[in-house]
């Protein structure tokens, strides 16, 4: 799934990314170290990986989105 960096804190490694529907999801620095990445700015691209549902949906991983 693809989605927009919204926010980064480059000390936790965490933020929150926005769904291309506008809903903004969390992930924490586990989902972060996960995808490889040194740093992310607001407005990249993203790709993730979720699980769970509605409220309890959960992102398992953040990468830079390649074309």
């Amino acid at each position: 799934m693809q989605a927009t960096a919204y926010t980064y804190d480059a000390e936790t490694r965490s933020g929150q990314v926005l769904l291309d529907d506008g809903t903004p999801v969390p992930f924490d620095t586990a989902a972060f170290d996960a995808g490889g990445l040194l740093r992310l700015r607001p407005g990249q691209r993203v790709r993730i990986e979720t699980e769970g549902e509605g409220a309890a949906r959960k992102i398992t991983l953040v990468t830079l989105q390649t074309f």
